[in-house]
């Protein structure tokens, strides 16, 4: 029998963060940035601040070795937990667990001329983790393939493939951050 998710346990872990975002350097806790959601609506996604505040983060690409990542932003970066505040966006209807990782709209523009099929993924809502994710495509890489998995996930989606990618996302953070 599935019984409903207790997540009181996370809110100390998300109570630290906060803090120590907060003490460790200036700025606010949250890092909000505008991407683009289901039917091309823009959502506002947070997440915990991992650099030092910036003008460029809609239109700079990568940003994995950016001397601007605060201490405390590099370990909640290898561990994932900077995305933890983008539950408040699955809470409010903005986001799924599982669907194509939501991209700015910067960016969007770019591969919707460049890779065929790229506004195909914005047919669904977006999500915390996906198909392409859990296959290596995160951070810089091709934009052909993950366009290619978050459409193959929509046109193939089962609850049981959710719960396959959620498994095998909760095993690919426990292996990144043990690296």
């Amino acid at each position: 029998m599935l019984r409903r998710p207790h997540v009181g346990g996370l809110c100390p872990l998300y109570g630290a963060l906060a803090v120590i975002v907060k003490a460790t350097s200036r700025g606010p806790v949250y890092f909000r940035q505008s991407r683009v959601g289901k039917r091309g609506k823009y959502v506002e996604v947070l997440k915990f601040r991992s650099m030092r505040v910036n003008d460029d983060s809609d239109t700079q690409w990568d940003v994995s070795v950016d001397h601007r990542v605060t201490p405390i932003g590099k370990i909640m970066r290898k561990t994932s937990l900077d995305e933890l505040p983008q539950l408040w966006n699955v809470v409010r209807g903005d986001m799924s667990l599982v669907g194509p990782r939501p991209e700015r709209p910067y960016f969007v523009e770019q591969f919707q001329q460049e890779v065929p099929h790229y506004q195909d993924r914005h047919r669904v809502p977006v999500g915390l983790t996906g198909l392409a994710q859990v296959n290596g495509l995160r951070g810089d890489t091709s934009i052909d393939e993950r366009a290619w998995f978050d459409n193959h996930y929509i046109d193939n989606w089962s609850m049981r493939h959710d719960l396959v990618i959620l498994a095998r996302t909760a095993g690919a953070v426990v292996k990144q951050a043990r690296n």
